[in-house]
């Protein structure tokens, strides 16, 4: 009895044990929020997956979520319920939600990782890119591209000014239908410098130059809401130039065949990145963070959807397509020769004035 006993006082101690090491066993969750479709997919592969590899114990779990991501991670924050480990946020509602107080502030030189000549990132990331609370990882570019098939002449436009300049480049334009980046390029057309037109706008004179310019092109524009219609419009010739996503365009270019050719000047550059949500900067995240924001990660994304690193040392380590095979250096906002005379969009100034300039815009179309 006692032999029977000390078995059965043995096996369940094993038992226990074997639990406790098959507790101690489960993976950790990471709970990572972002757009969804090709875009987590390029961070599955350059993030995700090599982070799990070194790390067996933890497990990444994407939400595609982030098109509310402000809303949720605000509504998570006041229920004091917060299950997000990580959002992809745009610039503009980062810088919202920081002032809120919802998201986390970011010592970025202690957190992430150096460039490896030992550039701190402070001085990596692209100039103006890091802000309090958000961490970039994506450039990505709203810019113009044409059909070379509508100019037999072989004389393409190559700047800004001449979109407006339809004599020597007829055809009709194609212009997304809101004031943003509308109304820095037409300050661009008029002669204002690229560095400089947020001080042009930001002045009542300012924004009435914008509109005077842009009603040049009003009678001869096609204005599109969603990302697919310019490559189309551009494609189907019902216009000879375009603005539009630089992914589209790559798409367009690359994939269809399409005879298209972006004009890198002015391209009107937006940020994408990481925000943590309250309570969230967990020794965790801290070093998901060093390791998927670092300059080789950065880097590798570019094989699998064209937007540039927001690294400056990742610049030259952009590589080949994975599938396509193709240089996708040529490709990248942030390449140096595409990165001549670019406009940063200036997420603070729109938060400030965008509400006021859709109303002036939409009535301006009406008119």
């Amino acid at each position: 009895m006692k032999h029977w006993l000390k078995a059965t006082t043995a096996a369940v101690a094993g038992t226990a044990a074997l639990g406790l090491a098959s507790a101690s066993a489960q993976a950790e969750t990471l709970t990572i929020v972002s757009w969804g479709g090709a875009y987590t997919a390029s961070q599955q592969k350059a993030y995700h997956d090599p982070y799990m590899e070194a790390n067996p114990d933890v497990e990444i779990v994407n939400e595609d979520k982030s098109a509310n991501g402000l809303a949720g991670v605000r509504a998570q924050v006041q229920a004091g319920n917060v299950t997000w480990d990580i959002v992809d946020m745009l610039e503009g509602p980062a810088l919202t939600a920081c002032a809120e107080g919802i998201i986390e502030p970011i010592n970025h030189d202690e957190i992430l990782a150096d460039a490896p000549d030992g550039t701190p990132p402070s001085e990596d990331f692209v100039e103006g890119s890091l802000s309090e609370c958000f961490i970039p990882e994506i450039v990505y570019a709203t810019l113009f591209a044409y059909n070379k098939e509508a100019f037999p002449s072989g004389d393409y436009p190559s700047k800004v000014a001449d979109v407006w300049d339809t004599d020597t480049y007829p055809g009709k334009r194609s212009l997304q239908k809101i004031p943003a980046g509308n109304m820095e390029w037409a300050l661009m057309a008029d002669g204002v410098p690229a560095g400089e037109v947020y001080d042009v706008l930001d002045t009542d004179e300012g924004i009435a130059r914008a509109f005077k310019k842009l009603g040049e092109l009003k009678g001869n524009t096609v204005w599109w809401t969603e990302g697919a219609q310019p490559p189309q419009l551009l494609a189907d010739q019902e216009v000879s130039i375009a603005t539009g996503y630089n992914g589209r365009f790559f798409n367009a270019q690359v994939v269809e065949n399409q005879p298209f050719e972006l004009m890198w000047d002015g391209q009107y550059f937006e940020l994408d990145g990481w925000v943590i949500p309250k309570g969230k900067l967990t020794d965790r995240v801290k070093d998901y963070l060093h390791f998927a924001t670092d300059t080789q990660r950065l880097a590798d994304q570019a094989k699998y959807i064209s937007y540039g690193p927001a690294r400056k040392s990742s610049a030259p380590l952009v590589s080949t397509h994975a599938e396509a095979g193709i240089d996708m250096k040529p490709h990248m906002p942030t390449n140096p020769k595409n990165f001549e005379n670019p406009i940063k969009k200036n997420a603070a100034w729109w938060a400030d004035n965008g509400d006021e300039m859709s109303e002036r815009f939409n009535a301006w179309l009406a008119r």
